[in-house]
């Protein structure tokens, strides 16, 4: 029995999730089947399934890497004397190298993920892993007095993550406009004022008296 070499493997398995990657950029989760991958992979189905044994597992491994990737970049950005700074330049970075690749990919796996368990389990740890990284980068920026004390970290990065995701859903609509440079400033700018600390002159935060309905403010003047 020949001895597995776990370098070349691990290669191999790397060069399969990139054709995966491009075969569903180009044509969809449902759209690039297995046949499609293994013939631009160059190799046989049952080659295949030697290292990925469904297509649903293929997409597990692509979100993973990305996740390694997301972690890695949130860790480059805390080495950064501003936090905040660094994450705003992110997004810039970000929304011209990933999201004009195919923004509607996202949403195809988000439908699947309604029929498919396994997708669907996928995506939730997606979230989930972005929001608690996200989470982690605004505590930092916290303890650095370079985000908004006021703001609770994980509230706040559920939002964030969701907001992106709606800005997804207008860029696969509106790619030209969600992806120019206006587009992107106007999300920086959003992003700022959310996290900015007050102290630098944003107007203050509606405490509890000034979100009372308008009939009790009445009464009790």
């Amino acid at each position: 029995m020949r001895k597995l070499d776990p370098i070349k493997h691990e290669a191999k398995r790397r060069q399969i999730l990139e054709v995966a990657e491009r075969c569903f950029l180009r044509d969809g989760f449902r759209g690039a089947s297995i046949s499609d991958i293994c013939a631009e992979a160059r190799m046989s189905p049952g080659h295949l399934y030697h290292y990925f044994k469904s297509k649903e597992v293929i997409i597990r491994e692509l979100v993973e890497l990305h996740l390694q990737r997301v972690a890695s970049r949130f860790a480059q950005m805390a080495e950064k004397p501003d936090v905040l700074e660094a994450f705003l330049d992110e997004i810039g970075i970000w929304r011209t190298t990933k999201l004009k690749r195919n923004p509607t990919l996202i949403h195809e796996v988000v439908a699947e993920a309604s029929r498919n368990p396994a997708i669907a389990e996928t995506l939730r740890r997606r979230i989930q892993a972005l929001r608690d990284m996200l989470a982690g980068f605004l505590r930092e920026g916290q303890e650095r007095g370079q985000i908004d004390p006021q703001i609770d970290p994980d509230l706040a990065a559920a939002v964030l993550v969701s907001l992106v995701d709606a800005i997804d859903s207008l860029a696969a609509k509106d790619d030209e406009k969600f992806n120019s440079a206006e587009g992107i400033d106007l999300l920086k700018t959003l992003f700022a004022r959310f996290l900015t600390p007050q102290a630098v002159g944003l107007p203050k935060r509606a405490g509890p008296a000034a979100r009372q309905p308008r009939d009790t403010l009445e009464t009790a003047t």
